[in-house]
């Protein structure tokens, strides 16, 4: 399907009164959830997409290829605050990085919280990476990370796992606006997506009775030295823009190789609207082309 263009003001004012009725911590989870699968059924795909629904690490998933001999994999973790999303309220945007990637998309739905608390999804994107190694075949560097928000700090939290209990090293990393430390509280109250008692319901339901120093559930606080080449998205106008800006400091003082771009007028994940708002698009085309080149790295051989 084509991409319809709407000014940024005009997107903005679209979508301020969803979010605020839908990320609601005065919302039942259950409720919050069916709301945004109905709001997913309006998402735009790229023609020529395959979906095919799969399990993964023993939850369902989505395969998407939009190319015809597709090269590596991305296993993309999405957001919600670990509570609420799927595979689902995600496609359009996951079918846009199969595509402009070149890659096979994989799309897991690991278990939410409250009824899941960590480190359910942990265990579950574990376990899909290792089903991605073990039965599908890809070496553990032909696969890379992605992920939004919660799910950002999921993939880094995969990431750091992988490496201790596996020696798997990832392709690279591919986070929008990660959650990498659930404990940090917001400075600002809201951004146009979400706002602080979301947020901080998002976290308690998470951690459950959990321990708030694991690493597994702040990833921002564990081990950052081995981590692959990175790429963090942000907009300055986000509450996880201060965060993320501690997450890159921290990469890079452990060495780790990081992309990071400050995004200005967008909003929280604003590449999920990347079919209707030309930049938010934009910035989803850079983080597919971090994605294509560590996956499909060029021989020094083919230039010349």
């Amino acid at each position: 399907m084509r991409d319809i263009t709407l000014p940024l003001p005009v997107a903005r004012t679209v979508l301020r009164p969803i979010f605020r009725g839908i990320l609601n911590s005065r919302l039942p989870w259950q409720w919050q959830r069916r709301l945004m699968e109905i709001g997913s059924v309006a998402q735009l795909v790229p023609s020529g997409t395959t979906i095919d629904r799969i399990r993964l690490g023993g939850r369902p998933a989505e395969r998407i290829t939009a190319t015809a001999k597709p090269v590596g994999a991305v296993l993309y973790l999405h957001g919600g605050g670990y509570a609420v999303g799927s595979a689902a309220t995600h496609r359009a945007l996951t079918a846009r990085l199969a595509r402009e990637t070149g890659s096979t998309v994989y799309v897991l739905d690991y278990r939410l919280a409250p009824e899941h608390p960590f480190p359910a999804a942990l265990d579950d994107a574990e376990a899909a990476f290792l089903e991605l190694v073990d039965t599908h075949g890809y070496r553990p560097d032909q696969i890379a990370l992605s992920g939004d928000s919660a799910g950002g700090g999921l993939s880094m939290a995969t990431a750091q796992r992988l490496i201790a209990r596996h020696g798997h090293t990832p392709a690279a990393l591919g986070l929008i606006a990660p959650w990498s430390d659930p404990n940090q509280v917001p400075e600002r109250a809201a951004d146009l997506v979400i706002n602080r008692p979301w947020s901080r319901a998002c976290a308690a339901a998470y951690l459950g009775g959990g321990d708030s120093s694991d690493p597994g559930y702040a990833p921002l606080t564990g081990v950052l030295v081995g981590l692959p080449p990175t790429y963090v998205q942000v907009d300055v106008d986000e509450l996880l823009h201060g965060q993320c800006g501690d997450l890159v400091a921290a990469l890079c003082a452990a060495g780790v190789h990081v992309r990071f771009t400050e995004s200005v007028g967008l909003w929280h994940v604003s590449q999920l609207q990347a079919s209707l708002v030309a930049p938010a698009a934009a910035v989803l085309s850079e983080l597919a082309a971090f994605l294509r080149e560590a996956l499909q790295p060029v021989d020094i051989r083919d230039l010349g």
